[in-house]
């Protein structure tokens, strides 16, 4: 296997482009077995998710999880898929779809936008050579997570820099750490709140339910539990929410080892318990649907508030198409390709005389 990946063909009559990578967790291909075990033994396998020994993890894995949990994760993914396939696949390719008709709209016509998955397909790899085929000197990576974190963000870049380190010419590179505090990304998020709030009231209690890690990432430096706290804080301001009408917590636990806290099915254990009226979840981790939002909190979640003595359970949810947030996101790839925008590029005359010059000088 050769160490690069073969170069576009060049051209001298060409211009160079600017991309923008959308990167997101990823999906099976199909809500199977067959499907879920490939996926998994790659999502379980990256030390930025699960941080033990290697060792004992790999026979964990391979020996016990890889052997039960693909037919149990069918399941569920089998639940919330559609016709047209994965939600999470779906609201991503529509997202990187409108930033691209939007960015137009501001402008920008002539970006190459793109989206990937961490894990599954379409591959990071397979995306970064195909805009490189494109003609991409310039290259925004984009890690669809509004809180940065070393599982999420971290691991979507460490990928995409895999991938760069295959090829022979490679791009100019710029990152999006985080976007937790971006008022564009607040303003959608209430306002998606607000939509949902007209058509019934204004609930008891408003979940902000975010996506859980260890609690020892946190220990260990990761800043992801600030972030939570500072869009939940920001959210509820923005909806002029006193403390008492909203809480903050956090889903999706794996194993033994403790995790952030409060667990969102406690919670809302809790809150049925104590005969709350109406309750509504959103998930502010997530700018798209998928398996931790429409089966974990909108299925498993109802039925752990109504079971428990609850009244009425509504999921509020992720911004996905929502024009105010694709306008958003474009300003927050405008910002971040300052610089890039302003300096014009080389057309493709100047190019060929360029190269014309050069091998001249030979």
């Amino acid at each position: 296997m050769p160490r690069y990946l073969p170069e576009p063909a060049f051209r001298h009559d060409y211009t160079p482009k600017i991309g923008v990578l959308l990167m997101n967790l990823g999906t099976p291909d199909a809500p199977t077995p067959q499907a879920l075990r490939p996926y998994l033994k790659q999502f379980l396998s990256d030390p930025r998710v699960i941080e033990i020994p290697r060792l004992p993890w790999w026979l964990i894995l391979n020996g016990i999880i890889l052997n039960t949990r693909p037919k149990q994760s069918a399941k569920k993914y089998a639940s919330i898929w559609t016709k047209d396939g994965s939600p999470l696949l779906l609201h991503t390719r529509n997202m990187a779809k409108l930033l691209k008709g939007q960015l137009g709209e501001m402008g920008l016509r002539d970006l190459v936008v793109d989206y990937a998955m961490r894990y599954g397909n379409p591959s990071i790899e397979s995306v970064i050579g195909k805009m490189r085929e494109q003609g991409v000197e310039k290259l925004l990576l984009l890690p669809l997570y509004p809180q940065y974190a070393a599982s999420s963000s971290a691991t979507a870049l460490d990928e995409a820099f895999r991938a760069l380190t295959r090829l022979r010419n490679m791009p100019e590179v710029r990152t999006v750490r985080h976007f937790h505090d971006d008022p564009g990304y607040i303003a959608a998020l209430a306002a998606q709140v607000r939509k949902h709030w007209q058509y019934g009231q204004q609930p008891d209690k408003l979940v902000m339910s975010f996506h859980g890690v260890p609690r020892l990432t946190r220990d260990k430096g990761d800043p992801y539990h600030c972030e939570c706290q500072k869009t939940g804080r920001l959210l509820a301001e923005a909806l002029q929410l006193r403390p008492d009408q909203y809480v903050i917590t956090f889903q999706s636990r794996f194993g033994r080892t403790e995790w952030l806290k409060p667990y969102t099915s406690e919670v809302l254990a809790q809150l049925g318990k104590d005969k709350t009226g109406s309750v509504a979840v959103i998930c502010p981790g997530f700018v798209g649907d998928c398996l931790e939002t429409l089966e974990e909190i909108a299925m498993e979640g109802k039925e752990t508030f109504l079971s428990n003595g609850g009244g009425e359970f509504r999921y509020i949810p992720c911004l996905n198409e929502d024009p105010q947030w694709i306008t958003g996101l474009a300003a927050i790839v405008k910002n971040n390709l300052s610089g890039w925008l302003e300096k014009p590029a080389e057309d493709g005359r100047a190019r060929a005389a360029r190269a014309h010059d050069m091998g001249a000088a030979r």
